[in-house]
């Protein structure tokens, strides 16, 4: 069951209805696999507690090292960086994201590679870097289309392109108004 019914077309927040997502909350409850902890982080950053999801997060992060695939690991690791964007650590979110990216390109894991690159551009967009926004958009979208994801993934790259797009134009013309 998916928990996103949209993105907000100006911050590219996952649009989602808060008691479903705090109702699943309550159901993982203390649960310690893989897939739960990295449900729980998901669901406590969209609800807007990253805080609380960053500690969770570091715990799923060893438990994929300890116990998961090199694939989980990485997932761990870009659902790490993506509370670390929320805290606004966005260095350290691009960072990891970058690292991320490069190891999932290595490997020819072209769908794990578009998800860092997605969020990548997230964290360029937050920060206002809208041309490294959409070049890692674009990153995303290519990789997404090579994967054959669903039309939702590649929906939600275009709107991300679409974003950034409007910012480097309204940011064109508030610096030519400026001149």
């Amino acid at each position: 069951m998916s928990y996103i019914q949209g993105y907000d077309p100006d911050t590219l927040r996952e649009i989602v209805d808060p008691r479903q997502c705090s109702e699943r909350l309550e159901e993982i409850g203390e649960q310690r696999s893989l897939p739960a902890l990295l449900e729980r982080v998901w669901l406590l950053k969209v609800l807007g507690r990253p805080e609380d999801a960053l500690s969770i997060s570091d715990q799923s992060v060893r438990v994929a090292r300890m116990a998961g695939t090199r694939k989980d690991l990485l997932r761990a690791r870009i659902l790490h960086a993506t509370v670390l964007q929320a805290l606004r650590a966005y260095a350290a979110a691009e960072q990891e994201l970058t690292a991320c990216a490069d190891e999932a390109e290595g490997q020819g894991w072209s769908a794990i590679a578009a998800f860092a690159y997605q969020h990548r551009g997230k964290v360029h967009y937050d920060e206002g870097d809208y041309d490294s926004a959409r070049r890692d958009f674009k990153s995303a979208l290519f990789l997404r289309q090579e994967s054959g994801v669903p039309d939702d993934q590649l929906e939600s790259t275009l709107l991300a392109i679409d974003a950034a797009d409007r910012r480097r134009v309204v940011g064109a013309v508030a610096g030519s108004v400026a001149s």
